[in-house]
């Protein structure tokens, strides 16, 4: 008997952005409102079909962020977080999603482009507790994004991106509470953060301050990967 002819499974791809910045020391996703369906009206995060076969998917990932939210390479550096697949994640057909990853600082207010009718900027935390339902499997993806640039302040010097050229400790503090989403002890704080070398060094300047002592600055290190690295606290299970 004669087996049928085979034919390669029908599956679509598409790129998923999962973009994140600080906003009044706030960690935010950015969000787009869906200008078509399925879910039309709701937030999703932005992204779309591959437009031909010969379409990079990276290139792929950065003409959707430009077309939905006019926000270009120059402003941000996309990595690829994970693939997802799962059946029914998209009433359309079996759709394989690359999900993308940046993380930078200073970002401006998104414009809605050809495929949203709004762009915006969410809290972190609306997206994490449900608070902001997101289209299709998107806050599983958010969640994964936001986890990856958690752990990414742990072990790199990105936290530093978000200070200025030079700043105080205090306001490196400020950077991982606002990612990590929460408050952490200013002595365990400054005890890990001299603790890794090269992390952030001293500019020989102080910060005047109103009723206090000046406080020291510091800049950017020469290392850009953290050791020993600045761990989570709930990570340990020490209290920070």
């Amino acid at each position: 008997m004669q087996d049928d002819a085979w034919s390669p499974p029908s599956v679509l791809l598409t790129v998923d952005l999962v973009i994140l910045t600080l906003r009044e020391n706030c960690l935010h996703v950015l969000l787009v409102e869906r200008g078509e369906e399925p879910f039309r009206g709701a937030l999703a995060l932005p992204g779309g079909f591959l437009n031909h076969d010969g379409e990079e998917i990276l290139a792929a990932a950065h003409r959707e962020l430009s077309e939905e939210t006019a926000l270009t390479s120059g402003w941000v550096h996309l990595e690829q977080l994970a693939v997802y697949g799962s059946p029914g994640r998209d009433p359309r057909g079996r759709v394989v999603s690359v999900a993308h990853l940046a993380i930078a600082p200073g970002l401006p207010d998104p414009v809605a482009g050809t495929d949203a009718t709004e762009a915006v900027w969410i809290p972190a935390d609306a997206v994490l507790s449900g608070e902001v339902a997101l289209a299709f499997d998107h806050r599983r993806i958010a969640q994964d994004g936001i986890e990856r640039a958690r752990a990414k302040i742990e072990f790199s010097a990105l936290a530093t991106a978000f200070c200025g050229e030079s700043f105080t400790i205090a306001e490196l503090q400020q950077v991982y509470e606002a990612v990590w989403g929460t408050p952490l002890d200013t002595r365990n704080f400054y005890r890990k953060v001299q603790a890794a070398k090269g992390f952030i060094v001293p500019t020989g300047a102080d910060r005047k301050a109103t009723g206090g002592r000046p406080a020291r600055l510091y800049r950017a290190g020469p290392n850009t990967v953290l050791f020993p690295p600045l761990i989570r606290p709930h990570t340990t299970g020490e209290e920070e």
